[in-house]
C-alpha cells in the first residue's frame, strides 16, 4: 500500500462510522450507510477500513469444479483494500475460510459481502472484519458466478435502496455498521470527523468529570 494511503487507512480507525455519517450529511450525501442486515461476523472482529475493490456476482447453475473469475477477482487485490461482494447471492456462501483467508495474504483488510459466507468461526479465527447479510454451509460452485470486479457497484443501503460503491471509495465498519466514503470526499469528511472526534472526546471528559451535561454542551455548541 502506498504510504499516503496507509496514512489515510490508520487515521480512518481513530474514527467511528457514526461522525462519519454525520460528515457525509453535510455534503449532501445522506445516504451512505450499508443496509443493517450486513452484521459483523464475530462481535469481536477489529474495524473494517480500506479502499473498495468490488466484486460483481450473480446466482447462475453452471457446470464445473469451480468459478475462474472468482479466482481471478482474488488474485487481483492489493493491499489496503475492502473487498466489496455485490450481486444477488441467496442461500448459499459466496466464499469460505480458504478463500478469506486467500484474501487477506493479498492484503485485503476486509470483506462486505451482500450475501452470506461459511466457516464463520473459522474466518474469524484469522482475525478477518466480515460483513455479511447471513451464513451458510453451502458452497457457491454450480450455484453464484463472479461477473466481474474493479466496477461500480449497488449494494443495499440503511436508508436508501441501493448505496454506489466504486473502486476506490473508502468503507469504515464498526459496531454499528458500514459506511461509505466516495473517493472525491475522503480528505473533507476524514478531517472534519478528526475534528469532531477530538472536540466529542473532551466533551466526554469533562461529563465523566462530573460537570453537567447542559453545560458542557453549551460551552462546545452543537456539531
Amino acid at each position: 500500500m502506498k504510504p499516503a494511503d496507509q496514512a489515510i487507512r490508520d487515521r480512518f480507525l481513530h474514527v467511528d462510522t457514526t461522525t462519519v455519517s454525520d460528515v457525509l450529511e453535510k455534503v449532501s450525501l445522506p445516504n451512505q450507510a450499508l443496509a443493517t442486515d450486513l452484521v459483523r461476523l464475530s462481535p469481536n472482529q477489529p474495524k473494517l477500513a480500506g479502499f473498495a475493490y468490488t466484486v460483481r456476482g450473480q446466482m447462475t447453475p453452471y457446470v464445473g469444479p469451480g468459478d475462474p473469475d472468482k479466482m481471478a477477482a482474488i488474485e487481483g487485490m492489493t493491499p489496503g483494500v475492502v473487498s466489496v461482494w455485490a450481486g444477488d447471492a441467496e442461500g448459499m456462501a459466496c466464499f469460505g475460510e480458504l478463500l478469506a483467508l486467500g484474501m487477506k495474504v493479498r492484503g485485503c483488510t476486509g470483506m462486505v459481502v451482500s450475501g452470506g459466507v461459511r466457516d464463520a468461526d473459522g474466518i474469524a479465527r484469522h482475525g478477518i472484519p466480515v460483513y455479511s447479510r447471513y451464513r451458510s454451509p453451502v458452497q457457491s460452485i454450480t450455484r453464484w458466478k463472479v461477473t466481474g470486479c474493479g466496477i461500480p457497484v449497488a449494494m443495499p443501503g440503511a436508508t436508501s435502496k441501493r448505496v454506489s460503491v466504486r473502486p476506490g471509495d473508502f468503507l469504515l465498519g464498526d459496531a454499528d455498521g458500514v459506511v461509505v466514503v466516495p473517493a472525491e470526499h475522503i480528505a473533507f469528511v476524514l478531517d472534519e470527523a478528526e475534528r469532531i472526534t477530538e472536540r466529542e472526546n473532551r466533551i466526554r471528559e469533562e461529563i465523566d468529570g462530573g460537570a453537567a451535561l447542559d453545560v458542557v454542551l453549551g460551552r462546545y455548541g452543537r456539531t
